[in-house]
């Protein structure tokens, strides 16, 4: 049998010269007469080590990191397609400190195989869940998934059941699954490596939900800034109607079901549900008023589950293993496994999965090896640009929703972005209310105009704090949505935790 070398094929890894790799690899094999098979996989999630390549040997599949196009003759001297030594060799992939410490469920299959091969994910357990869905009644797979404890992991938490059995409950002659994959949050890319490196488990997750809640129909809200991860969607999806997955009666089951990729136009607000489903109906997309809530009244006035890409590729082992085994992952209420996204100055930047309930600190300094600079630590933003700003102290909080609410913070997407000593948080603050001024779908005026009144306020050479939390009490308890009510966060958290470098002046003292 021919060498195998797995090569990347997601966008980081593009970015970083994995084509020009692979056609190294093809031409130098080629030179040398060497049989090899270059397969374009997903990512690992190991962005400090991207481009990543692994050869299948003997030994099992070896790793080589940063690699270069111009390294190509030298591992081929090195003996890379028998695992030979180089200096970019991190040995056999299944030793991987990195990889060995997760437990990986969702991301299981990423950077195994060519994402579109479904003879690769039946292989490797794909569309067990789905199976098992066929032959269940929807209020049997709704009770499992409740059973589960799994809630949305686009930031929210709420109970992916209750929307479940929402729409389960409504009638309507047409009822919708939208996977809500505009994902905008800074330091977040969990969702683009799932749609890029293992595509049919989305798909698998939106049947299911399908399945349980009496839809026929679903649509992926994809942001635009994920062109890569359209084709690939694109893809799968032609072959899984090709192989009876996706259609009007899968599997000889008499079920239907369909998915459609839509395109965004890079508005962040769109990741709120309502403002999602004004932009799917060809809207401007600004934020509905609630009641009625999708899940009565969602895309088209039908009865709608809106769930984010992770959420849904949680569901396909629920449906094998059962929900108690996923409420048995994690701690509390806070159940199952969360894909952890480390950016920033930090040395290992990547995605980890593991189940709720590891520190802040363990995720820093155990995944992430600290600071990249050698630089200390000053501040953690987790939770995309509206997350709470974590000061050293509070690295020792577990990752759960409950314990970080009791925090004022909140874990979001899951997105961690690390900032060294050297970090101005003033400016940060003042950042977000300038993102907030930017990215607001103008709806509400504390929103509208209270953002870009904080934004100038913090730009003062003595800003007035009390003024400051004024106007964020008033964004707080008055925005139509969690774009203005969330924006506070991180200026608040800022001054709480690093009071000095805001230069403060009381009103008295202004007078």
């Amino acid at each position: 049998m021919n060498a195998q070398v797995f090569i990347p094929a997601d966008t980081l890894a593009i970015a970083l010269g994995a084509d020009e790799i692979a056609a190294g690899f093809a031409a130098e094999a080629k030179a040398r007469r060497q049989d090899i098979e270059i397969i374009r996989t997903g990512s690992r999630g190991l962005c400090w080590a991207e481009p990543l390549v692994e050869v299948n040997t003997p030994k099992g599949r070896v790793a080589y990191g940063n690699i270069a196009p111009g390294d190509v003759a030298g591992l081929f001297e090195a003996g890379i397609l028998n695992g030979g030594t180089h200096k970019t060799c991190l040995g056999p992939v299944d030793d991987m400190p990195y990889l060995k410490t997760q437990l990986r469920f969702i991301f299981k299959n990423c950077g195994l195989y060519d994402p579109c091969d479904i003879d690769a994910y039946l292989s490797h357990g794909g569309f067990a869940g789905a199976r098992a869905a066929l032959a269940q009644k929807p209020e049997n797979i709704v009770d499992e998934v409740e059973a589960s404890g799994l809630r949305g992991r686009g930031g929210a938490g709420f109970p992916a059941a209750i929307k479940w059995r929402t729409v389960l409950g409504a009638s309507a002659e047409q009822k919708y699954i939208v996977c809500n994959a505009d994902e905008g949050d800074s330091g977040t890319f969990a969702d683009r490596l799932i749609m890029e490196g293992d595509p049919f488990r989305l798909i698998e997750g939106m049947l299911i939900a399908g399945l349980a809640a009496g839809a026929d129909k679903g649509v992926i809200y994809l942001r635009s800034e994920y062109p890569l991860a359209r084709k690939v969607l694109e893809k799968a999806i032609a072959v899984a109607e090709q192989q009876n997955w996706l259609g009007a009666d899968i599997q000889g089951s008499g079920k239907a079901f369909e998915i459609s990729v839509f395109f965004g136009a890079g508005s962040y607000v769109c990741g709120e549900e309502t403002a999602l489903l004004e932009s799917l109906e060809g809207k401007r997309g600004i934020v509905r008023s609630k009641p009625p809530i999708p899940a009565l009244e969602g895309l088209n006035g039908q009865p709608t589950v809106i769930n984010n890409v992770i959420t849904l590729c949680a569901v396909p082992d629920i449906l094998v293993k059962g929900g108690a085994w996923h409420a048995m992952l994690g701690v509390g209420r806070s159940t199952g496994t969360m894909t952890f996204q480390l950016a920033g100055d930090v040395k290992y930047g990547g995605l980890i999965e593991v189940p709720f309930g590891l520190s802040l600190s363990e995720l820093i300094y155990g995944f992430g090896g600290g600071t990249r600079s050698g630089l200390a630590v000053k501040a953690v933003q987790v939770g995309g640009p509206l997350g709470a700003y974590l000061p050293p102290e509070q690295f020792d909080t577990p990752m759960d929703y409950e314990a970080f609410a009791a925090i004022g913070a909140g874990i979001g997407h899951g997105g961690i972005v690390v900032f060294n000593e050297n970090t101005n948080m003033r400016a940060l603050a003042r950042y977000a209310f300038a993102f907030c001024a930017h990215e607001s779908c103008g709806k509400c005026t504390p929103c509208r105009i209270g953002s870009m009144r904080g934004k100038e306020l913090l730009a003062a050479d003595h800003p007035d704090l009390e003024l400051v939390h004024d106007l964020c009490e008033v964004m707080v308890e008055g925005s139509a949505c969690a774009m203005g009510a969330m924006t506070p966060i991180p200026v608040q958290s800022a001054i709480a935790h690093f009071p000095d470098e805001f230069g403060t002046r009381t009103a008295q003292a202004a007078e």
